[in-house]
């Protein structure tokens, strides 16, 4: 099955990081955050993938392409013109690479891929955000409720930590940053039957959040797949510190793998 990455939007709330590379280009641990998200399907064995580029999606190109001899000990031969792979670290990866415009809406580039997908299910999701999803578990879920799409749905941490307080306002204890108010939200990380393209019906222009997703939960259809651990996207500039400290103290939750 075939994993459809959205890695093409500007990503304006990095501009810092994202004025000379795309946003899933950015990085946590030395690696692009899209390596990462790739890396969580990898485990489950989802090697398959499919990149929407827009935004300077000749960065992403030149990553993969480059990709082998970055991971591997070489010695170059200049002067017979030759290159010896000594050790390779490289992927079980096969990657195909699409310009789904630069100005694209989420819906529109999802559209572009289709005749790389054909009439098979497909899995997509965001290239900025990760988690500890358990990838096969989402698939039996999607597969036991014959949905045409199910979508991850998270419960995003409050921005502030929270008092418990009991009589005389004593304090019982405290909460670092809590689940915020108790509703879902959508967390990417979707499974997907082929029908969904159908519901696309604005070319570049449609927002895939809105009507597409509008329409098919009208159907009945559409299933949250509720995931209780951790989901992180990477918005702002302190959620990449924040994901890059995790990384660094050992303690990165979507490091499954």
């Amino acid at each position: 099955m075939k994993v459809v990455l959205l890695a093409g939007g500007l990503g304006t709330r990095l501009s810092e990081e994202t004025g000379i590379k795309p946003k899933p280009m950015v990085e946590i641990g030395g690696m692009p955050i899209l390596w990462h998200i790739m890396k969580i399907y990898s485990a489950y064995g989802f090697n398959d993938f499919v990149i929407c580029l827009g935004y300077k999606g000749y960065i992403i190109k030149e990553f993969f392409s480059n990709y082998f001899l970055h991971k591997s000990d070489v010695t170059i031969d200049l002067k017979n013109n030759s290159v010896e792979v000594h050790d390779s670290q490289a992927e079980p990866w096969r990657i195909t690479l699409v310009d789904t415009g630069n100005d694209s809406m989420t819906g529109g580039r999802i559209k572009r891929i289709q005749p790389h997908i054909g009439n098979e299910p497909f899995m997509l999701t965001y290239g900025d955000g990760v988690a500890d999803i358990n990838v096969s578990q989402l698939m039996e879920y999607h597969q036991q409720n014959n949905n045409l799409l199910t979508v991850t749905a998270i419960q995003p941490s409050g921005k502030f930590g929270a008092l418990n307080m009991g009589p005389g306002d004593k304090v019982n204890s405290f909460i670092e940053k809590p689940k915020g108010d108790g509703s879902w939200i959508n967390g990417g990380f979707f499974v997907c039957e082929p029908q969904v393209f159908d519901f696309i019906n604005h070319g570049d222009a449609t927002i895939w959040e809105r009507e597409p997703l509008e329409k098919i939960a009208q159907t009945g259809r559409m299933s949250a797949y509720r995931h209780h651990g951790f989901w992180q996207p990477m918005d702002t500039l302190k959620d990449k510190y924040d994901l890059n400290a995790m990384w660094d103290n050992g303690r990165a939750p979507w490091k499954i793998w």
